[in-house]
């Protein structure tokens, strides 16, 4: 299953590299986007890391042990201290659900803050 609301694209964003953004508005709540997901066994975290997938993936499963390529535009939201979305994952359906946090205006990039769980959280890479 995938989905995305009408007028999400992937443009140029400052100093980032590529993200999503919307060209219609959006309130807190809506949905944005559910991603299917790739889910890689526990062995390939540590592969994964010396490959161009590195900036792409999340943590996935219970104990975050595992890894997950997200399908759709999921990999491509940039992170933002202060997000716009947040991001729910779903283990048994094998997705992730991106949900705006805030209104967003036509224009604006869709941010999600990458460690989104407190308890999985740490310091940022980058």
């Amino acid at each position: 299953m995938s989905l995305h609301i009408p007028g999400l694209f992937i443009a140029e964003s400052t100093g980032k590299g590529r993200g999503v953004f919307t060209a219609e508005p959006l309130e807190p709540g809506d949905v944005i986007e559910i991603c299917p997901v790739i889910v890689l066994p526990d062995h390939d975290l540590q592969v994964i890391h010396q490959t161009g997938l590195h900036d792409y993936y999340f943590l996935w499963g219970p104990r975050r042990e595992q890894c997950a390529i997200a399908l759709g535009y999921g990999s491509l939201y940039n992170h933002s201290d202060h997000p716009n979305a947040e991001i729910e994952l779903d283990f048994g359906e094998e997705t992730i659900i991106f949900k705006c946090l805030t209104a967003i205006q036509p224009g604006e990039e869709i941010t999600i803050h990458y460690h989104s769980d407190p308890e999985f959280g740490g310091k940022l890479w980058f």
